[in-house]
This record gives structure tokens, sequence and C-alpha cells, in this order.
């Protein structure tokens, strides 16, 4: 998947096969005209792929535990403040990171009680 996200990023609308997971030894078919990508500017995308793909991980834990409390922002509810503030927290977690690792380093609120 990493090899295709990579074409991507390069082409959007590059119509491909890859074959195998390991750009050195992967088989490659370009089809419909796509003009091909060499393994060496596919390889250079990698990083971007990878940090794209830990975000979007991040994005989706944060967003079960957004909506595991959803019920109680609705109108009928009061909100208390560390709930709020735990939600507008779970909401700014992924300003500035920059790197992978900065994903992986990140450290999930407290749900209030």
């Amino acid at each position: 998947m990493k090899i295709i996200n990579a074409i991507k990023k390069i082409n959007p609308n590059a119509e491909v096969v890859v074959r195998g997971n390991d750009i050195n030894t992967c088989e490659i078919e370009w089809h419909n005209g796509t003009t091909p990508i060499s393994k060496a500017d596919i390889q250079v995308q990698f990083p971007i792929v990878e940090f794209d793909m830990a975000m979007e991980d991040l994005r989706a834990k944060r967003n079960k535990l957004l909506a595991d409390t959803d019920y109680l922002a609705l109108s009928d509810n009061t909100m208390s403040e560390a709930m709020a503030t735990y939600r507008q927290s779970l909401r700014d977690i992924t300003e500035g990171l920059t790197t992978v690792a900065d994903i992986e380093a990140v450290t999930f609120p407290t749900k209030p009680e």
C-alpha cells in the first residue's frame, strides 16, 4: 500500500499494479498510458506517505474518543469545564506534528469522570 500511495503522491491519476511490498524487488505495471515513475522517485515519497498514514491513524483514534463524548455536547446537556477542556485537547492533538516520531510520542488526555 505504501508504494501505491507514494505513486499517487506523484501522479494521482496513475493506473498501476504493484506486486510486492519491497520497493527494491517489487514489480510495477503501468497501465493506460501512465508514465512510469522511477523506483528512486517513488521511494523519496515514503516519509511523506508514512507521515500521512500515521496522522490518519491518530485522527481515527482521536475521532473515536470525541464520538464517545459527543452526547455530552448536545444542547440539552451542560458540559463540565473538565469535559470541555478534554474535548478541546483532543481536537488540538494534531497541531504542530511534523514527523512520525512526533505522532508516536502523542499522549492522549485522560477522560474526566
